[in-house]
């Protein structure tokens, strides 16, 4: 019993065969008189293509449309989101017990606003207490300046005592040579020659506490210089103390950074904030971000300043420029970073929208085509058959740009082509085609 069903198979395996492949055979061993079964169908695919006259023996038929390639702009499309613009976590510098009134969520608030406002405590007295340092350390310094020149004097002083004991020792030296001299030749007493010599004495003795004072005057400038640079040092001091207690007065009141929305409540009144807590988070949504990654193949076709559009998940569309293209691509999809600046006055947008992005590249030559019209050749590259002018199939390798519900925009082919789009399953390169032509959307 199962004999029947695999002849039957084979009897209907063997007719759609000689139907299909060896059809023109069979028309030419069946008389002239008898009617042709697939003439009429043949016939109204012919008509309904727009055929002149069928196809002769030899040649394949097909139907074919006319395309001329026409500018579409070549966008980029990405999945992306949207991102607040800048976005901060406003945190405490110092400790402190809030005494300001807590601002909530969701309130829009200015650059320098404050959000929290600390306890002082002691603080204003520690600052009151720097600036009189400070005060006091400036005061010294004009007190030690007076010293100086009185030290400067004695030096001086100290100077031309050498000087002149220096001189009285020339002296001395010459009177007691010109003794010693006149008592060899016995015109000078050995009183006289013994008194110039005590001089010589008397001169490098006052020489050496000349020195001495002049070693002391010095000593002392430099003990004034010292106290002097020691006073302006404690000015200093007493400066940046100022400045410190200055600065902890001013952590006390903890301002918005920026003009934006305050995406948390601030700290509430009577808590204890450490170096660190958090006071508010404030984020800015006018302008907004759009951020998308565009594959490593693609990137190059985005540049800084090309109109964008991005159609929001809820059904909404903005438009905006690119503003940013990361030179460094993402190590796990090796995809960069592209940002889109889009303006949100009325803050409809909100931080983390998804958005399919739409970014203008430069416009190409391109040929609407149904998708039905593409094909793959033995090497497994996409593309569509066309029409040669000799009337035979040839294969021409194509670049898919764009799906549209009216078909695909297509890159890579001549300006004017003549394109199959039913019948190039069933014919390869080099073969004789017999096309029939209709118009696009038919």
């Amino acid at each position: 019993m199962r004999l029947l069903p695999i002849l039957g198979a084979i009897l209907v395996t063997a007719l759609i065969y000689a139907f299909v492949f060896e059809r023109d055979r069979m028309r030419a061993m069946l008389p002239s008189g008898v009617a042709q079964p697939d003439a009429p169908a043949q016939a109204d695919d012919a008509a309904g293509a727009g055929a002149d006259a069928p196809p002769t023996p030899g040649e394949i038929g097909v139907v074919a449309v006319k395309s001329r390639a026409r500018a579409i702009d070549s966008a980029v499309r990405v999945r992306g989101r949207s991102e607040a613009d800048r976005q901060v976590d406003v945190r405490a510098e110092t400790s402190g017990r809030v005494i300001s009134d807590p601002l909530r969520k969701g309130a829009f608030v200015e650059e320098g606003e404050v959000l929290c406002k600390l306890d002082p405590g002691t603080r204003q007295s520690a600052l009151k207490e720097a600036r009189a340092r400070l005060a006091e350390a400036l005061a010294r310094v004009p007190e030690a300046e007076a010293k100086k020149p009185e030290a400067e004097a004695r030096v001086q002083e100290a100077r031309a005592r050498l000087t002149e004991a220096e001189a009285r020792l020339n002296e001395a030296s010459i009177n007691a040579n010109a003794a010693s001299k006149l008592s060899e030749q016995g015109f000078a007493a050995q009183t006289r020659v013994a008194g110039t010599q005590a001089a010589v004495r008397g001169a490098e003795a006052a020489i050496e506490s000349a020195k001495a004072q002049l070693k002391s005057a010095r000593s002392g400038l430099e003990t004034v210089k010292a106290t002097i640079e020691s006073a302006r040092a404690g000015v200093e001091s007493a400066r940046a103390a100022v400045e410190s207690a200055e600065e902890e007065v001013e952590r006390l009141t903890i301002a918005a950074p920026f003009a934006g929305l305050l995406e948390s409540d601030t700290a509430e009144l009577g808590s204890l904030l450490q170096p660190g807590a958090l006071c508010a988070t404030v984020i800015q949504l006018d302008p907004i971000m759009m951020v998308g990654f565009v594959p490593e193949t693609e990137v190059d076709r985005v540049e800084l300043g090309a109109a964008a559009k991005a159609e929001l998940a809820t059904g909404g569309t903005v438009e905006g420029e690119v503003v940013f293209i990361s030179r460094a691509a993402d190590p796990t999809t090796r995809t960069f970073r592209v940002e889109i600046e889009v303006p949100n006055p009325e803050l409809r947008l909100r931080d983390g929208q998804t958005a399919e992005i739409t970014i203008d590249a430069a416009g190409t030559q391109a040929h609407l085509l149904p998708q039905s019209a593409l094909t793959l050749n033995d090497a497994g590259t996409l593309g569509v058959r066309l029409v040669t002018p000799d009337s035979r199939a040839s294969f021409a390798p194509v670049q898919l740009l764009r799906d549209t519900p009216n078909g695909a925009w297509l890159a890579g082919l001549p300006e004017q082509a003549r394109v199959i789009v039913i019948g190039q399953e069933y014919v390869t390169d080099g073969v004789r085609v017999a096309p029939s032509y209709r118009e696009i959307g038919q």
